[in-house]
């Protein structure tokens, strides 16, 4: 430590600027490291207190800390936090694009003068030269690098431009650096301080544990009527709601607001003095909720928030950790619930498309993991520490996680991990978890037959169970220790020391039953809490469609799509009101077709006294009537579709699946003047004489019947057409 800065000197400082008496953690000792001249590394949860590590130096270093930045909110929250500390707004400064030149200006004067301790710098930013030949014209302290996982290839924010930042550093000063991160795995630290030429750095590692929080996964079933109702019954309290893309953030939040709940959305498609007040408003507790996305990370200090939501899972247990750590940062009672479908994770692959090669595995392995954590019957909080390195005992958790809070059956599996055990070491070990659950339960698939593993004599030997057990088994196994994942090589199994030594000599190994997520809202088979599907409702209202569909003289699916008598036999309306709720009915469609499945549902009702889950009644958002009145009003004007389209901003094929969903809830629609242009009517009669005859409306049959003959795009034409003539 500088001998002009002492002990007391630096707790002074701690109780003058900040207000607090005493240090959390290792603050203490990293801030004398700093104070020191050493380069430091810092391993420290969400909560726990980075931003002192560096703020607290350069309040007593001569010369300016420059403090790099990913997000502009977040650089934008903290030197507003630093300027209260002290009597002059002065002192913290950040440089950015949102400035103007006469306010960067305004930053150099304040930083040559020696008014400012803290400039706060987007790595873009850093990277312009006239920044560069700045900076270096002037004392620097010290760098400091927040969220430095974004350094690393495998972090799970990584961006190219913090990999420059050690070539710029150079140019500017040789001073030391402190990088900081809450979400760092072994392979992560490393791969950071290689990068930084500071594997010399002392290494503050904190527990990763946050004991405060509950975390809690649940099926993505009914989520907006899940959400609203925890929402109600956490009145008062602050929340956050991450969502995977902008258009569901707006939904949400304006779902919220249609239920009498106080939140905003915040995403980066808002301008940034929406974005601003937004932040605020929730900071001064204007509004309850914020939802947010995803991707746009929120850089929000409020120190209680009770509560985040996850209405889509994350692509990183390390987005997901530094998420829910946005909650009880005061210490109090955090609740973390994620919703999960293998929807989303599908959707997440398909934005790795068309990325290199290696970041596509990376991705990829990120995502497996994501799955691991969600779909395990472990204890969470023991799963998460494991991904960080830390041992945990989850006796220790005391019910902070669904799993332990309500534990999943468990029996003994040391057989069935000798078994994996003995596969893993008879493929040398140079296979990933799929691969090995695909040889375990005898599934001969592409890379089975390419590694010629089906003529492997132990091939098949756990063919009593399917590949989703063996898949636990197997994540079960790496948290217990007996194998571990190598990421150099993207997830490849590897026995550890416990694992040989368990082969040597077996010993009793619990193994717990997984949670089941394949009956989510996205695969159709609907459901929620406290409501089962109703098997014999649904075998009736089959046979129901099929009699009315005849008597009309059109297919089954015409009548009512398999989605919405689906619904109906959760919802069990028996009021035409009820009935246009369900999706894919709309009012014309219910008042052509809907009256026999009313009666029959209603008497279903009696006759098994089922209490119907009306008790707590969701306000659905307004339907875009004007939108879909302006939609039509277009279509009798005769415009081209694809003007249509443009007008309103959308794909054509986002306007098709508008036309659909117009078509399919029993309006009629004339697209004639169009379809006219693009398919002759020979050919349009041909496809239409099909849907008469067809037992479903997928495109996918009727592009196979005709060879191909007819795009994707022309049967989906004519399929409006048909639904308008026949259905509507």
């Amino acid at each position: 430590m500088s001998s002009a800065i002492t002990s007391y000197q630096i707790k002074d400082a701690l109780k003058s600027y900040f207000g607090y008496d005493q240090f959390k953690g290792a603050q203490q000792e990293i801030i004398e490291n700093v104070l020191s001249g050493r380069n430091t590394f810092v391993l420290m949860p969400t909560g726990g207190g980075k931003s002192l590590c560096y703020q607290l130096p350069s309040l007593l270093l001569p010369g300016t800390s420059i403090i790099v930045s990913p997000l502009i909110a977040l650089m934008k929250n903290q030197v507003d936090a630093v300027r209260g500390l002290s009597e002059t707004g002065q002192v913290a400064h950040f440089l950015n694009s949102s400035l103007t030149k006469a306010e960067i200006t305004q930053v150099k004067e304040d930083i040559t003068n020696g008014h400012t301790k803290m400039l706060y710098v987007a790595p873009e930013s850093l990277t312009k030269k006239e920044n560069i030949d700045f900076l270096a014209s002037v004392p620097i302290s010290f760098f400091a690098i927040d969220e430095a996982h974004c350094i690393s290839e495998w972090g799970h924010d990584f961006r190219p431009e913090y990999r420059r930042l050690r070539e710029i550093f150079e140019k500017i000063s040789k001073v030391p650096i402190i990088a900081l991160t809450a979400t760092a795995t072994p392979k992560v630290q490393n791969d950071i301080q290689k990068n930084l030429n500071m594997l010399d750095a002392d290494v503050f590692k904190s527990s990763f544990n946050r004991s405060n929080l509950y975390y809690e996964i649940r099926p993505k079933r009914e989520v907006e009527k899940q959400i609203i109702k925890y929402i109600k019954q956490h009145e008062g309290e602050s929340g956050i709601i991450y969502c995977l893309s902008r258009k569901k953030v707006e939904e949400i939040a304006e779902l919220l607001q249609v239920n009498g709940i106080n939140a905003l959305p915040y995403h980066a498609g808002l301008d940034a003095s929406s974005r601003a007040k937004h932040q605020d408003a929730f900071l001064m507790e204007e509004v309850e909720v914020i939802v947010a996305t995803i991707a746009f990370g929120m850089g929000i200090d409020k120190p209680d928030v009770r509560y985040v939501i996850h209405h889509d899972i994350p692509k990183s247990i390390e987005s997901y950790y530094q998420e829910t750590g946005r909650a009880g940062r005061d210490g109090g009672i955090g609740e973390c619930i994620a919703f999960y479908s293998y929807k989303d994770i599908e959707k997440l692959e398909k934005f790795l498309q068309g990325k290199a090669i290696t970041e596509q595995e990376i991705g990829r392995q990120l995502l497996h993991e994501i799955v691991s954590y969600a779909e395990t019957s472990v204890c969470r909080r023991k799963f998460i520490l494991h991904y960080f390195g830390e041992d945990f005992n989850q006796n220790d958790c005391q019910d902070k996680c669904d799993n332990c809070l309500h534990p999943q059956e468990r029996m003994d599996g040391s057989h069935y991990l000798s078994q994996l055990l003995q596969v893993v070491v008879a493929l040398d070990q140079t296979q990933k978890a799929k691969h090995y659950c695909a040889f375990l339960a005898g599934h001969v698939n592409a890379d089975i037959k390419a590694y010629k593993h089906n003529q492997h004599p132990l091939f098949s030997i756990g063919k009593d169970q399917d590949e989703h057990f063996w898949n636990a088994v197997i994540r079960q196994a790496v948290v217990g220790g007996y194998l571990h994942k190598d990421i150099e090589t993207f997830g490849t199994l590897k026995l550890t020391a416990k694992g040989t030594d368990f082969l040597k000599a077996p010993e009793a190994f619990q193994l717990y039953k997984q949670h089941d997520f394949t009956n989510t809202d996205d695969d159709l088979g609907m459901s929620q809490k406290g409501a089962v599907f109703d098997e014999i409702l649904y075998k009736q209202l089959l046979d129901l469609r099929k009699k009315v569909a005849k008597q009309a003289g059109v297919p089954p699916f015409v009548v009512f799509l398999d989605p919405s008598l689906r619904e109906m036999c959760l919802q069990y309306p028996i009021e035409m009101s009820e009935l246009t709720a369900i999706q894919g009915v709309g009012s014309g469609k219910a008042q052509r077709y809907g009256a026999p499945f009313l009666s029959m549902i209603e008497e279903h009702v009696a006759a098994h006294q089922i209490e119907r889950l009306q008790d707590f009644v969701v306000k659905s958002l307004v339907n875009k009537s004007g939108a879909k009145v302006h939609l039509i009003q277009n279509i009798d004007r005769k415009l081209p579709l694809e003007d249509i389209a443009k007008s309103q901003g959308k794909s054509f094929n986002d306007l098709l699946e508008e036309l659909e969903t117009v078509v399919y809830s029993g309006t009629k629609l004339n697209i004639d003047y169009y379809l006219n242009e693009v398919l002759d009517e020979d050919n349009q009669e041909e496809i239409i004489d099909y849907f008469l005859g067809a037992e479903s409306d997928e495109l996918l049959a009727a592009y196979h019947e005709f060879d191909g003959a007819y795009t994707e795009e022309e049967l989906r034409l004519v399929r409006i057409k048909f639904l308008s003539v026949y259905a509507n």
